[in-house]
């Protein structure tokens, strides 16, 4: 049986993973102050705690599935939640440490864009708790997730907000593949993406970034994220979300393939045109 609670990496943890509930797990971020998104964050610990959730979770659904005539009808539920630092309400992620990401250029292809493939593919229903700032590489970690819950700003500013146009970074197919998956109105794709727009929680709730928005602190939000992680998580029951949503889901994933990893010809080209 496993023992709750779980760090990864267990000599430093960076992510926290606890199970409050038999069909609820939660994993919280603390990677420093503004949970920035590293590849030592991305691989040694929020990868490994997905596993964690993952086999536990289809541990008990099997087992479910081999009982004849099962009575309890929670069996097989299940829902991940994923919090911003718990002790603070200014940060969900403020993007990527761009000062840790190697510069081979492998670092979306091997590293990001498999935590995106992850999560949109994820066998149970994820909710991100955004309690804070949501930024860049953030944001599109809350997107991969399938709701989101957001503090309403009242007690501090909360902001969702892509600002590579600003810094003039251009975009990762990955990125691209997300944003167009999970964004249906061309107008806020535009907003987001060409206009770098600091999004409100409440201009998120109309444009239908965020699915509702939270009065008070990281407790609330997570409160709430609970309350709709209960009821989503029944569906999990048949076995089959992650599969459907490989399905709805295949040209973000077909899109999140496009980034190439640089092999050592390609890193010469790309210096060589550097050079020019």
């Amino acid at each position: 049986m496993t023992s709750y609670p779980l760090g990864f990496p267990a000599e430093n943890p960076l992510v926290t993973l606890t199970h409050p509930k038999d069909t609820l797990w939660i994993i919280e971020l603390h990677n420093g102050l503004d949970n920035r998104l590293t590849p030592a964050l991305i691989d040694r610990a929020l990868k490994p705690a997905l596993d964690a959730v993952e086999g536990h979770w289809r541990t008990q659904w099997r087992a479910v599935q081999q009982q004849e005539n099962a009575k309890d009808e929670s069996g097989g539920n299940g829902a991940l939640i994923i919090v911003g630092k718990r002790s603070q309400d200014k940060f969900f992620s403020n993007g990527l440490d761009l000062t840790q990401v190697p510069p081979n250029g492998n670092f979306f292809p091997l590293t990001y864009n498999p935590l995106l493939e992850r999560l949109i593919k994820f066998p149970i229903p994820t909710v991100c708790a955004i309690n804070g700032h949501c930024f860049a590489g953030g944001f599109m970690f809350a997107l991969a997730c399938d709701y989101r819950v957001m503090t309403d700003g009242s007690k501090r500013n909360a902001w969702l907000c892509m600002n590579e146009v600003d810094f003039g970074s251009i975009w990762p197919h990955s990125l691209a593949a997300v944003l167009n998956a999970k964004v249906g109105n061309a107008q806020v794709r535009r907003k987001i993406a060409l206009e770098g727009h600091r999004f409100t929680p409440k201009e998120a709730l109309d444009a239908g970034i965020v699915d509702h928005i939270v009065n008070g602190d990281t407790a609330a939000v997570l409160a709430k994220a609970e309350e709709l992680a209960l009821k989503v998580g029944v569906k999990a029951q048949g076995g089959v979300w992650g599969l459907i949503k490989n399905d709805i889901y295949w040209e973000a994933l077909e899109g999140i393939k496009r980034d190439p990893r640089m092999t050592n010809s390609l890193l010469e080209d790309a210096a060589a045109k550097a050079r020019l």
